[in-house]
């Protein structure tokens, strides 16, 4: 920063700028000025409307929402958004200007028009207040000028602290006993940040668990885990009068204890009926189920029976006429289960009886049936000289008889006619019929059941020949 504050340049643009506003009393006295009440000073923009029509570009609206983005000790880094109004002339850039406290005078940041939404103001003096604003610039002036609300101090200041927890300890941390924890957590704050720990409120026994602090990140440490470990451990990073704060639930487990109890219900013909209480000691994880094993007496062996098991009474089926059975239950949860189990006192005797098996009397099925036509017969057409055939279906139990009929007198066994009843389908072949063999055919089928018939119509055609052809 220059010992003395150099004034402002005017550049082509300002100096355009310096001239626009003249020709603006000009239409003040046009109707919309005149709409406007004179007491607010907020109708004074409306102006420029008017003037754009008139006499040509006007410069842009202020920028908007100026912010510091960073500070040190030689430099100031701030943003801002682009105008709401630009215009049809465009923008041309802007122009960062800053001033001590306690002065008036305006010092252009740089001597060119910054391009985009940012600016980095170097060589500043350590210390200093100031003030800052920016005025955007195009072909019709400058803007009125965005102006930072509270001056800012040049020095070095500390980024305010922050926990970055990992993903994996945002839920619950799960380690088995015995197993060695070391938590890293990293976080951001400067100048260094003050860190501390506690669990469940209370400070850390240092003689369990160890705390290393870096610059970027705090591990917790303990070489051999145990239950009383368990706790909510929180985590606090302090700079000057900010902080930041993040808990982890670290969870210790191991395997559970053996059921409180076993007891055996009852025992009838080939099973024997359980029921048993959780265990007290769970290994500070819940119970996902239970191991069930019996053995028999005279070989001591033991068999899983049921595992996996979620209920607290079982029945223990298929087990050999004759034997003596004892049964134990394990407890089970995400680590293992219980190195102990819970043995029944009372022992299953499954007595040997004389059994008798009779078979189980089952009513006879009456499968007899009424004879039905399943496909009835169709009227047909035949040519004099032509083998024809009638076909139907039929069911019934016992087997129907079937008869066949022409004009309701039954044909017997005629030569001209063969008659077949096979499987249920039955038929009727005409043997080169005759004019005299057309009329109504019916099959008839009868049991002790019932009886049933179907008709149909034949017509035995002769062939005519043409009187053309009987000369030839």
């Amino acid at each position: 920063m220059p010992s003395k504050p150099a004034p402002i340049k005017k550049s082509p643009a300002k100096k355009a700028a310096d001239k626009a506003p003249e020709p603006a009393p000009e239409p003040a006295p046009a109707p919309p000025a005149e709409a406007a009440p004179a007491h607010e000073p907020e109708a004074a923009p409306a102006a420029p409307a008017e003037y754009t029509a008139a006499a040509g570009p006007v410069p842009t609206s202020a920028p908007l929402d100026i912010t510091v983005e960073d500070v040190n000790d030689t430099s100031l880094t701030i943003e801002w958004k682009t105008p709401e109004t630009i215009g049809d002339c465009g923008l041309d850039g802007y122009t960062i200007e800053y001033r001590k406290d306690g002065t008036t005078d305006w010092v252009a940041a740089q001597e060119q028009l910054t391009p985009g939404n940012r600016c980095c103001i170097k060589n500043l003096t350590t210390g200093d207040l100031l003030h800052v604003r920016v005025v955007a610039v195009n072909a019709g002036g400058r803007s009125e000028p965005c102006t930072l609300a509270q001056p800012v101090n040049i020095r070095e200041i500390g980024d305010r602290p922050r926990i970055r927890l990992p993903r994996a300890l945002r839920s619950r941390y799960v380690k088995q006993v015995g197993e060695q924890v070391n938590v890293v957590i990293p976080f951001l704050g400067k100048p260094k940040p003050e860190v501390s720990w506690l669990k469940d409120g209370q400070p850390l026994d240092t003689k369990r668990v160890n705390i290393r602090n870096s610059d970027k990140d705090s591990i917790l440490f303990i070489r051999t885990a145990e239950r009383e470990d368990s706790g909510v451990y929180e985590m606090t990073v302090k700079v000057d009068s900010f902080e930041d704060k993040a808990n982890i639930t670290l969870q210790i487990v191991e395997r559970p204890g053996c059921p409180t109890s076993v007891k055996l219900v009852d025992t009838w013909g080939f099973n024997a009926a359980l029921e048993w209480t959780p265990p007290k000691d769970n290994g500070n994880t819940e119970i996902t189920g239970y191991t069930i094993q019996k053995a028999d007496k005279k070989t001591g062996v033991w068999f899983s029976v049921l595992e996996h098991y979620h209920r607290l009474t079982a029945t223990v089926t298929d087990l050999i006429m004759g034997n003596s059975y004892s049964f134990r239950v394990f407890a089970e949860n995400k680590v293992g289960i219980s190195e102990k189990a819970a043995v029944t006192k009372g022992v299953a005797h499954i007595q040997k009886t004389g059994i008798v098996y009779k078979p189980p009397e089952y009513p006879e099925h009456n499968f007899s049936e009424a004879p039905k036509f399943t496909t009835p017969l169709s009227d047909r057409a035949a040519t004099v000289g032509y083998t024809t055939k009638l076909l139907c279906s039929v069911r019934g139990s016992p087997k129907p008889k079937i008869e066949w009929l022409k004009n309701q007198m039954i044909i017997g066994d005629d030569p001209k006619f063969r008659q077949i009843s096979n499987q249920g389908i039955c038929s009727l072949e005409i043997r080169k019929p005759c004019s005299f063999d057309g009329g109504v055919y019916t099959c008839r089928a009868k049991n002790a059941q019932g009886e049933a018939a179907v008709s149909c119509k034949l017509e035995v055609k002769q062939i005519v020949i043409p009187e053309s052809g009987k000369g030839k």
